[in-house]
């Protein structure tokens, strides 16, 4: 039995819109986009040495400013090559030459031993045992499983995943609209949602990603009990 947000605008004028395919080159072949980064990737081992550790930190901070390795050289007395080596991780600077960085740019001395100190974060959850929250659609009879947060972190950047649960209880709910971005995932039933001006019939195994700043939101719910996976990632800075 399927469930319309307006029976689709009186069931005229609404064209499902397909996923754009991927570019093809001039012998049928399809154009892979490549990545830019490396998911296998295993970062520096020397990142768990207090001298790089720091190294890194005083690079970061330097960027951020927008300066150079040479404006930071006449900011402290230190000379270039003393700060080569201090952001590559080859020496390691004394207390006083800390203070000096710490000074010029702006900094407790404490923060260049962030990324030494801090542990990185997991969330395990079993099965069935993700975290029931209240969300707008809570109210439409949409069920949100939260199956893990973490809060600050060292990428700046916030994901919450959630496992949603529609039954023949859930009405179709306004769209959507947050910052961000969102990926979507069919586990099971089928649905028609919306994005923008587009829609899309989703299967199992189907998945969408967009940008969540568009309204958004299940516009017809085709076969139920239906079950999707949705990552939602925004800044760490801005709120939910």
């Amino acid at each position: 039995m399927a469930k319309t947000a307006s029976d689709l605008k009186n069931g005229a004028g609404a064209a499902l819109a397909k996923a754009k395919p991927s570019p093809k080159a001039s012998d049928g072949r399809t154009i892979r986009t490549p990545l830019t980064q490396n998911p296998h990737a295993i970062r520096d081992t020397r990142e768990k040495v207090l001298e790089v550790a720091i190294g890194r930190e005083v690079r970061a901070f330097r960027k951020k400013l927008g300066i150079t390795v040479a404006d930071l050289a006449v900011a402290t007395d230190i000379s270039l090559g003393m700060l080569s080596k201090i952001e590559n991780g080859i020496t390691s600077p004394s207390l006083t030459t800390l203070q000096a960085l710490s000074r010029a740019l702006g900094v407790p001395v404490t923060a260049f031993f962030r990324r030494f100190e801090e542990e990185r974060s997991a969330v395990f959850v079993k099965a069935g045992e993700g975290l029931d929250v209240e969300r707008r659609g809570t109210r439409a009879g949409h069920q949100y499983n939260l199956l893990g947060h973490i809060g600050s972190n060292t990428s700046g950047v916030v994901v919450e995943p959630y496992l949603i649960t529609l039954t023949e209880d859930s009405d179709v709910f306004p769209t959507f609209q947050h910052e961000g971005m969102e990926f979507l995932y069919m586990l099971e039933g089928e649905v028609t949602y919306r994005h923008g001006s587009n829609l899309y019939p989703m299967k199992p195994g189907d998945s969408l990603f967009f940008d969540a700043d568009a309204p958004h939101g299940p516009e017809v719910l085709t076969v139920l009990p239906m079950r999707y996976l949705s990552i939602i990632c925004y800044p760490q800075n801005s709120a939910s």
